[in-house]
């Protein structure tokens, strides 16, 4: 009797809606509550700019290499590796949970050092992850699982995905003093005054090199006091590097900072990408690695971090590593690589030059030494959000509201208009 007047209460007005303790009409929707979320700032600008009609329109939001010429770059190592591969007649099977053998042992040695006291002593685990993303996830679940204290400390401002990823992940996100917008540059005492006031055993993320958003990184002798500091206080360091050899143009340089911390006893996390020091933006090739107090921990860790993917993506992908592995397993194809990978700073290098000699042929009276000083394909240029509008209404260039700008998008042919637009808007 019952279950015939449910079907009569379903059949009068549609499917059940918890609200109303009824079934909504057919005509409504199971997602009614759901809200409109707000545009990514990144692709909103992509999006503005590829609505523009001006010929001399300039999109600095997007954070991709792209060559003097404004177009997508493809390594030719990496075209050569495509080769390689292709003619072994590889197999399609299932990676491990782990991923690629050869691209993880590979990854490590890339960020630790092929001499690594750590590598040698079998006390790390690294495992193959979807790009820095997925990596910064798998880090961020496992310590959501398994560190007793649940709050992350960030550098203020860090990568805008940082935050949701850690969050989503049920951690508690805090900050430390990092950017100073008074000189563009690093908040060395800020930070450190802050840093030792964070409570024992937290989490602290640190940008390996190139910070991102503000290009803005510590010296090696900040990096040293960084250290000491926060190994009083007992914190638990997870350093992100996107950037290595994409940052100065040299992979030891831009590890350094993770080396120093590892010879001084910090057993860290650390999330690798290639997707900008080999341009496999698309391919999402990444490593999540733990460094762990022996052997026996690292092996018990890598149990742990395979029962975390499991579940999540189940393996890794397979072009991308192989191409990776390939590249830095090849010593031809590396040698190739360091060579492209410099040329590329360089090139970055070599445009914040080129902008702030021509703002100072336009006559600027501005200091503009930070966008030299700075480091990677950002830049915190220190424009105001009234400012980047003005850029973008009046000359077409587009950014970020922060004043953040992807020197990856300027070019030679173009640094003059940018120059020109950003002493309009400042002079």
């Amino acid at each position: 009797m019952a279950l015939l007047k449910t079907s009569k209460l379903v059949s009068a007005v549609g499917a059940f809606s918890p609200s109303l303790g009824v079934f909504p009409s057919r005509a409504s929707s199971w997602w009614s509550e759901v809200q409109m979320g707000p545009p990514d700032p990144i692709l909103g600008v992509t999006e503005a700019f590829k609505r523009d009609t001006n010929p001399k329109k300039m999109n600095l939001g997007v954070g991709a290499y792209r060559d003097d010429n404004g177009k997508p770059f493809v390594l030719s190592c990496v075209r050569k590796a495509e080769a390689l591969i292709a003619s072994k007649q590889l197999d399609k099977e299932y990676l491990g949970i782990g991923g690629l053998g050869d691209f993880s042992k590979a990854c490590a040695e890339l960020a630790l050092g092929a001499d690594s006291e750590v590598i040698k002593s079998k006390r790390n685990i690294t495992v193959q992850t979807i790009s820095g993303t997925g990596s910064l996830r798998i880090g961020s679940n496992f310590l959501s699982r398994f560190h007793v204290l649940k709050d992350a400390y960030l550098p203020k401002p860090s990568w805008g995905n940082h935050t949701p990823i850690f969050r989503d992940a049920g951690m508690q996100l805090k900050s430390y003093r990092y950017y100073d917008p008074a000189t563009c540059g690093f908040d060395f005492t800020g930070a450190l005054d802050d840093i030792s006031k964070i409570p024992e055993h937290n989490v602290i993320m640190l940008h390996a090199c190139a910070h991102n958003p503000t290009g803005v990184d510590p010296r090696p002798e900040q990096w040293k006091e960084l250290s000491e500091v926060i190994k009083k206080r007992k914190l638990l360091v997870f350093f992100d590097m996107a950037y290595q050899g994409f940052a100065s143009g040299d992979i030891d340089r831009d590890a350094w900072a993770v080396r120093y911390f590892i010879e001084q006893g910090h057993n860290m996390l650390l999330s690798q990408s290639f997707a900008k020091n080999m341009g496999l933006y698309g391919e999402r090739v990444g490593g999540f690695t733990v460094v762990c107090a022996d052997e026996e921990e690292a092996k018990r860790v890598e149990s742990q971090l395979k029962i975390l993917i499991r579940p999540i993506y189940s393996n890794p992908p397979m072009n991308g590593a192989r191409i990776a592995a390939t590249i830095l397993n090849t010593p031809e194809l590396r040698s190739l690589w360091l060579s492209e990978v410099k040329d590329m700073a360089d090139r970055i290098i070599r445009m914040r030059e080129m902008l702030v000699a021509n703002l100072q042929k336009e006559g600027s009276t501005r200091n503009w030494q930070h966008v030299i000083d700075q480091i990677g394909m950002f830049c915190f240029t220190g424009l105001k959000p009234d400012q980047v509008e003005r850029l973008t209404k009046e000359f077409s260039v587009y950014m970020t509201k922060d004043g953040r700008i992807s020197v990856a998008g300027v070019t030679s042919g173009n640094v003059e208009h940018l120059a020109h637009g950003i002493h309009q808007v400042t002079k």
